[in-house]
């Protein structure tokens, strides 16, 4: 251990300039993700919104879901004039940076508790997730191009350390902010949270001011099928047609879930809520389907060029496979699942937390600001333990500690307003996620090619959030069927499998490594 220790210091000491970067560039990757999920689901519910519409938000941030849709515009499209000022990776930060801003600045603007508030809230909250997820994008990409792979962990950690600090802004400091502002459940004060969401605002310029300063990684070998003006309209322009054909298809197919409600409409509300889900997940699909079959029938008639399309979606897809045969379908189930059972939970915390009697003083005290630290805690030890033990050792190890550490909130359902309680199950549960997010984004960091960093990458996360996303927008009609300590318990067990999942990957990539 102390080998191991002296030998991340020795990294920590060349690589200090990349490491602080991503700190900073980290706080601005976790700021917003809140600004979507438990302090808008507080906003919400202090408005007079119900708690199935809130956790629906959560939606809001599928952006982050199919960030690989539009990554090869962020890896491959120059920006006019900025890409020549800052580089690619940095003049698409900033960009999206000042796009969150400016999401975050609508949600400001707009009260949930009107009708046209609450319509405005959700264009906004989308715009924020998908700004945010093009962040990210960029992040991931800048981080991994920045370093060498034995950097890789440390940078992880420190990336999760600084992500977790944003969310402490967002959390903890935004919630500090509405409740010294005067508002609460009971007296419900719209300017208290549009002046935190404001300040939330201004918080993103510790991100804009990073990527002014920070240094253009190393560029790589461009396509040459992206040199001329015509190729790039033609690449957004079949962009736009999957987007407008997805979005569409998704709106016509919204009758499918009505319908499905009101087929159910004496069912037991369990049954709603699973219908629900798989209405909306065959929605989705068919919609992804349809998106699809546009985008082919545009690359056949010839909008876009085939060459760039092989160039920029085929040939990332292409090269993962090559590289890890048989066991890429079990590396992306891995990918896919290993986050559902965290995620899942997540959405509800703090409906759940207030339901539970706690003020929200008391959740940013213990869930965000105690929280924030032992989940920074648990990133450098999954960061420095990574290094000595290896990544899939550890990814076991977060596999097992999330389900088991989910479970204690079982015991928190039946202790409502203990705060010693919450402080044990929130310390036990944050220092695991922040162990098991290091070795994660470690091994995701490791599965992806210096050649399609971008495109990769943004296929694994978006991957990992898909499902427990989607699964986690109907959390709170699952509790309001069967209550807390099933839903806790459900959440947890989800995440049994991932054991498999993990000990299969590992073997099944050495065996494949062992016959290359």
């Amino acid at each position: 251990m102390i080998a191991s220790t002296r030998g991340g210091l020795d990294l920590l000491r060349s690589n200090w300039k990349q490491v602080s970067a991503i700190l900073f560039l980290g706080f601005s990757s976790g700021l917003p993700l809140l600004l979507i999920f438990s302090t808008l689901s507080l906003w919400l519910r202090e408005a007079g919104v119900e708690r199935g519409a809130v956790t629906y938000f959560s939606w809001a941030a599928l952006g982050y879901s199919f960030k690989f849709v539009w990554a090869p515009l962020v890896d491959k499209l120059p920006i006019p004039a900025l890409t020549k000022l800052l580089g690619q990776r940095r003049s698409w930060l900033l960009l999206a940076q000042f796009s969150v801003i400016t999401a975050i600045i609508l949600m400001a603007s707009s009260d949930p508790a009107t009708q046209s508030g609450l319509s405005v809230m959700a264009f906004a909250a989308v715009l924020l997730g998908f700004s945010s997820a093009s962040q990210d994008i960029v992040i991931d990409a800048y981080r991994i191009e920045a370093v060498e792979k034995d950097v890789q962990a440390l940078m992880a950690s420190t990336y999760v350390a600084g992500y977790r600090i944003g969310m402490l802004v967002a959390g903890a400091v935004a919630l500090y902010i509405a409740a010294g502002l005067g508002t609460t459940k009971e007296v419900y004060i719209y300017s208290a949270w549009k002046w935190t969401y404001l300040s939330m605002a201004a918080f993103m310029g510790i991100g804009v001011l990073t990527t002014l300063l920070v240094r253009e990684p190393v560029a790589r070998g461009e396509s040459s099928y992206f040199h001329h003006v015509s190729d790039y309209l033609r690449f957004v322009l079949l962009f736009i047609i999957f987007v407008g054909t997805f979005i569409g298809s998704f709106l016509l197919l919204s009758d499918l879930v009505v319908g499905l409600k009101a087929a159910l409409a004496g069912a037991e509300g369990q049954h709603k809520a699973l219908a629900g889900f798989a209405g909306e997940t065959l929605r989705l699909a068919v919609s992804l389907g349809a998106a699809l079959g546009a985008a082919w029938l545009v690359v056949v008639i010839g909008v876009a060029r085939r060459e760039m399309v092989r160039d920029t979606y085929i040939a990332p897809v292409a090269d993962f496979f090559h590289r890890y045969g048989k066991a890429a379908l079990l590396i992306l189930l891995l990918v896919g699942f290993y986050r559902v059972s965290d995620i899942v939970l997540g959405v509800i915390s703090n409906v759940f937390y207030q339901d539970m009697g706690f003020s929200k003083q008391q959740i940013a005290t213990v869930t965000k600001v105690f929280g924030i630290w032992m989940t920074i805690l648990g990133g450098f030890l999954g960061g420095f333990l990574t290094l000595k033990f290896g990544v899939m050792r550890m990814l076991m190890l977060g596999a097992v500690l999330t389900v088991v550490t989910n479970l204690l909130f079982i015991l928190l359902a039946q202790a409502p307003g203990n705060l010693p309680l919450l402080y044990v199950v929130i310390g036990a549960d944050n220092l695991t996620a922040g162990l098991a997010s290091a070795a994660f984004i470690a091994y995701l960091s490791s599965l992806t090619s210096l050649s399609f960093t971008a495109i990769q990458y943004a296929i694994f996360s978006s991957l990992m959030t898909l499902f427990p996303k989607l699964l986690g927008g109907y959390s709170g009609q699952i509790v309001d069927a069967i209550g807390y300590q099933q839903f806790f318990l459900g959440a947890s067990l989800i995440g049994v499998p991932v054991f498999l999942l993990v000990w299969l990957a590992n073997r099944h990539t050495e065996v494949e490594q062992a016959n290359e």
